[in-house]
């Protein structure tokens, strides 16, 4: 009771270790998530201190709701509002309420002209709160521009103001608005300057939209999209032809074949949007394409080919790793095959990761702060799943050592069999029942491994037990004779073959053979081990003795003739044949 209880308490003592172990850890993490926190709200108290302060503070905490905080937010925003004939378009205006009726048309004018002759990009308007500080403007005013209007250039000029409500907003300036009335009357251009689009195209199409886009720039999109993968499929096309006719060895052109199947369409849908988002960078503001629409394609097209690049970097990856396994396999290397495997699949993991982040940060998502998040998510996941990291590493270890391969017949945790798989985190093995069985591959350094597979040579050791009556000179020659059999197999290691009288046992006499089969396969193995246990028994054989049963008793002769050692059969026999009262242990009547 003593010990049972003893046992019990360290028990507890252990369990009582180990939860406090996990809550120190817990705490320890918590604790340095907490500190910016802690910081914030001690620079929060310190704010307080400060009444001073306490009002712009708080007017910088406030986010408007119509994205005026930055340049470029109070430029996008104007100009969506345009889009929509929205009547808040006037709050991004520096105007009084007397001068909104009159600053809705002004605005319509500006969306115009931004339109056409804005020559800045929208990416290089400056996105922070205070603007750009180095570009010589007193603080608190930006410039966006310049609008190139023929020979006549010009510049539109944010200013910076404080909202009762919103708090610091950029908005367009007043002298901006007044300079637009002048600026307008370059819109009543030339034929000579307008778009081939706005010169030949019906102006049907032009009126109608689709998506805030004329039917007019929709046909150009789709003839910019079809037109390159038109001649990329013909190039394409042709060039295989010549390839397929230039090559005449099998192997290279089935080759050739194969990454032609595979790379063809990643690779031309991949070109096509390349060349059709160059082009219309370049030419998008001379066909009249809309600022607003400028940005949306670009975005759209930067999107599609990411995605379009990441299909063909698997695809690469997947072709590229293929011949290498298969050039491994000619080597029978399948260690070095389930690390490209492993290391194919990483790859094809990082691309996709790599592919989300570009489209994240494409589309506007803050990427610093998605990778904050999937760190703090990492170290949640690596408290949670302590067995899943483990398995992870154990299977990258485990392959990087060359422990086991696919084909590999082993054992493992006593279930001998044929590995199948090694994923990133468990080893499946396929038993002599045809059953399969997942081992987690964090569990495999903690067990036994043993692997038949990096086996060159195969040891036979056996015992032969010769029955006693066997003479010295029988003996002998069954001796030698096993040694000329093994000295005469080309099967065999000969440094190491030996035949050996090893014991006089209760039963029988005992000799030990060991040798290598000069063999990696098994089934080859087993019929050259058959051969070499008949060759064994037919020296035995012709020596004149005999392997002795497992179970023997001796039968006393008549007088003059001599004891031999009979087995339980033959004693039988013999005790059959001979009178009752010549047996010792016949029955006394």
């Amino acid at each position: 009771m003593m010990q049972g209880g003893q046992t019990l308490n360290v028990r507890e003592s252990a369990m009582t270790l180990a939860c406090l172990r996990r809550w120190g850890l817990t705490a320890l993490i918590l604790s340095a998530l907490s500190q910016p926190v802690a910081a914030q709200i001690s620079g929060a108290q310190a704010q307080k201190s400060e009444p001073a302060q306490k009002s712009e503070t708080t007017a910088q905490l406030v986010t408007d709701p119509l994205g005026r905080s930055t340049p470029r937010g109070t430029l996008v925003g104007f100009m969506r509002a345009v889009d929509k004939n929205d009547a808040s378009a006037v709050r991004y205006l520096q105007v009084t309420a007397g001068e909104s009726p009159q600053a809705l048309t002004a605005a319509r004018d500006l969306r115009n002209l931004i339109d056409r002759y804005l020559k800045e990009p929208l990416t290089k308007v400056s996105d922070s709160p205070d603007g750009a500080l180095k570009d010589g403007l007193p603080v608190g005013r930006e410039r966006v521009g310049p609008l190139v209007m023929g020979d006549r250039t010009a510049d539109i000029t944010l200013v910076r103001v404080t909202d009762p409500q919103a708090g610091p907003i950029w908005l367009i300036s007043s002298q901006t608005l007044a300079e637009v009335p002048s600026w307008s009357r370059s819109l009543a251009q030339s034929p000579a300057e307008q778009s081939w689009i706005e010169r030949w195209v019906p102006k049907a199409l032009l009126s109608s939209e689709i998506f805030g886009i004329s039917v007019a720039h929709w046909i150009v999109l789709v003839a910019t999209l079809l037109i390159p993968f038109a001649l990329l499929v013909l190039i394409f096309g042709m060039a295989i032809r010549l390839i397929r006719a230039s090559v005449d060895e099998p192997s290279r052109l089935h080759s050739i074949n194969a990454w032609y199947a595979g790379m063809r369409w990643p690779l031309i849908i991949f070109l096509t949007l390349s060349i059709q988002l160059i082009w219309m960078l370049l030419r998008m503001r001379s066909l009249g394409f809309t600022l607003t629409s400028r940005v949306t394609y670009a975005r759209v097209a930067l999107v599609l080919g990411v995605i379009a690049l990441a299909w063909l970097l698997r695809r690469f990856l997947t072709l590229r790793l293929e011949r290498t396994r298969r050039l491994v396999m000619e080597k029978d290397r399948t260690g070095t095959e389930s690390l490209v495997l492993l290391g194919e699949r990483l790859l094809r993991a990082l691309v996709f990761l790599v592919a989300v982040f570009a489209i994240l940060a494409i589309v506007g998502v803050n990427t610093k702060t998605a990778l904050a998040g999937l760190g703090i998510g990492g170290i949640a996941l690596a408290l949670g799943a302590q067995r899943t990291v483990e398995n992870l590493l154990g299977g990258i270890l485990l392959l990087s050592d060359k422990a086991l391969a696919i084909g590999d017949f082993c054992s493992i945790s006593n279930r001998v069999g044929v590995v199948e798989d090694i994923t990133l985190r468990s080893v499946r093995l396929r038993t002599l029942d045809r059953t399969l069985v997942s081992i987690p591959a964090g569990a495999l350094a903690q067990s036994g491994i043993e692997n038949f597979a990096t086996r060159e040579k195969i040891l036979v050791q056996s015992t032969l037990r010769l029955r006693y009556g066997t003479s010295v000179e029988q003996l002998t020659r069954i001796l030698g004779g096993i040694r000329k059999v093994l000295d005469e197999s080309s099967n065999l290691e000969p440094a190491s073959s030996r035949i050996r009288l090893v014991n006089f046992g209760a039963e029988a006499i005992e000799l030990e053979v060991f040798a290598y089969v000069l063999t990696a396969d098994f089934n080859r193995f087993l019929e050259l081990r058959e051969e070499l246990l008949l060759r064994i028994a037919s020296v035995v054989e012709a020596a004149g003795s005999g392997f002795a049963p497992t179970r023997f008793i001796y039968v006393q002769g008549s007088e003059g003739e001599a004891t031999a050692p009979v087995s339980t059969r033959e004693a039988g026999a013999r005790r059959d044949q001979r009178p009752a009262q010549s047996l010792p242990y016949a029955p006394r009547s």
